[in-house]
């Protein structure tokens, strides 16, 4: 599916004639910053750790999730019951330091140039995020200045309901006052997809790990780009194609 078609079938789905975005909330794990591969590896070594059985790349279908839900989820399948909350918390903060210890990690190529252009064409960008680590959280600023200042984040210590719960995009509309129909959503995993989708927003999805497209696709994408740097190329050309709609 192309740009234009992608948009008319949105906008067929929500019954609208125009589309005039005003924001833009996006995902930061896998999308601004490659570090789906360290958090996969961080979760990996915590949760083998305590015996429970696990695959590596398993962990890069959690994203999005709040870490307290990932943990109860494998508590569930392996024990049949969540983990209590001063333990779901202490194994948390030590996978944040497992992940502290790794390589820091890069912005997502591309990924500064899709910033750009959505400043550029005057649309307010917003942090939605599953994670609260400070390891990324406190980079923001630096690698992507002025786009995401602490009242324009939305992280899993502002939500109860994390990804695939459209509440954390919800949110980030209401912080900026924008409405479904206003909010561009860009996400990497199938859950912050389904998050986006969920929410009303346009959503991107891009494949950025080892998740196909399909899932991105099935999950509630509109459109979904084969990485980030495909991305920055054709959003402008996006944003062209939904200005002109409803004219």
């Amino acid at each position: 599916m192309n740009e234009q078609e992608a948009i008319k079938a949105y906008m067929r789905r929500r019954g609208i004639t125009r589309i005039r975005p005003t924001a833009a909330l996006i995902d930061m794990d896998g999308t601004l910053y490659d570090s789906m591969g360290n958090h996969a590896d961080a979760w990996y070594r915590l949760i083998s750790g305590i015996g429970i059985e696990c695959t590596r790349d398993e962990f890069f279908l959690y994203e999005g999730r709040t870490g307290a839900s990932t943990i109860n989820l494998l508590f569930n399948r392996a024990y049949g019951h969540d983990a209590a909350p001063e333990e779901a918390k202490e194994l948390y903060h030590k996978k944040t330091l497992y992940f502290s210890d790794m390589p820091p990690v890069s912005p997502m190529p591309g990924a500064k140039e899709m910033v750009n252009t959505f400043l550029s064409n005057n649309i307010t960008t917003v942090l939605v995020t599953g994670s609260g680590q400070n390891t990324l959280l406190n980079r923001l600023d630096t690698d992507y200045p002025g786009a995401f200042p602490t009242e324009r984040r939305i992280t899993s210590h502002d939500v109860k309901r994390g990804k695939p719960d459209p509440e954390p995009f919800i949110k980030a509309m209401t912080i900026v006052n924008a409405s479904p129909e206003e909010c561009i959503a860009v996400d990497n995993a199938p859950l912050g997809v389904k998050s986006g989708a969920a929410s009303g927003a346009f959503t991107i999805g891009v494949t950025t790990g080892p998740i196909p497209r399909e899932e991105l696709s099935k999950a509630g994408a509109d459109i979904v780009y084969s990485s980030m740097t495909e991305l920055a190329q054709r959003l402008p050309i996006l944003i062209s194609i939904i200005l002109q709609t409803g004219k």
